[in-house]
């Protein structure tokens, strides 16, 4: 073979390989977006550590910042991020988060809904008629009476009901910035749920001291979710984001394999 044909075929065979990486590397690539959707009492910022991982392992991440005033405006806010994703969604709640998922994951973008230590309500249900009768010995969360319709956690008992395994100086500080929490969101009734529609898995938090793990047991069974459970507290997603980013990976693997 002529000087030039070698270097002919070495630059075709070069071409052909790179494609070949090119190609490996997008069929890898995960094809699922996911949008984090945080609770009462706090902001989107305690994602911070899930968000990282999810991120290094190639997903688009949205992490959604609800005012937490009613259910309809961050329903509304959810949507809108949604709406902005590039792929289907895969729509993780955390606590309260679980309602504004249940509520806005009927969108047909969302492929699956994700509930960590969260609410599963189901239609015609809210926070508030879900925690009206805890089990005789639940621990009760040290919520204050409401100051002009807005709620917030006692701060010197945060840390042991909300955060009892995130580092102490953590806790202080979400403790002392908490988000005011808006009665109409705890009041605001969900229509028709997600889970009734869409795959849901469900991590329980086995020692969260805002809702009874056997509360979390029973909403996940009622709406049929893929369930583990993670000893943590109510605030799992901070102190563990690595089995919660893991489960939520899980989620978004499950859906592209099942073809939904």
């Amino acid at each position: 073979m002529s000087s030039a044909l070698t270097l002919i075929a070495a630059a075709v065979g070069l071409a052909l390989g790179v494609n070949a990486t090119a190609a490996i590397a997008a069929s890898n690539k995960p094809t699922k977006s996911i949008i984090l959707v945080h609770g009462g009492f706090v902001d989107g910022s305690g994602w911070e550590g899930v968000y990282d991982i999810l991120k290094k392992d190639g997903y688009d991440v949205t992490i959604v910042q609800n005012p937490t005033i009613s259910l309809a405006d961050d329903v509304a806010v959810t949507k809108r991020a949604i709406a902005a994703a590039p792929n289907q969604v895969i729509l993780v709640g955390h606590s309260y988060g679980g309602v504004v998922v249940s509520e806005a994951g009927t969108d047909p973008k969302v492929a699956g809904v994700v509930y960590i230590t969260a609410f599963a309500p189901d239609a015609g249900e809210s926070v508030s008629s879900l925690i009206a009768n805890p089990p005789p010995g639940a621990p009760v969360p040290p919520i204050l009476p409401p100051v002009d319709g807005f709620l917030f956690l006692d701060r010197a008992k945060f840390a042991a009901s909300f955060a009892a395994d995130v580092r102490p100086d953590l806790a202080s500080f979400m403790a002392d910035s908490q988000v005011p929490w808006g009665l109409a969101a705890l009041d605001g009734k969900v229509t028709a749920p997600a889970w009734r529609i869409k795959p849901s898995w469900y991590l329980v938090a086995t020692e969260d001291k805002m809702i009874p793990p056997d509360a979390q047991r029973a909403m996940s069974k009622r709406a049929g979710s893929t369930v583990i459970e993670v000893p943590g507290s109510h605030a799992i997603y901070v102190s563990k984001p690595g089995p919660v980013a893991e489960f939520i990976e899980t989620a978004a693997q499950t859906v592209k394999t099942a073809g939904n």
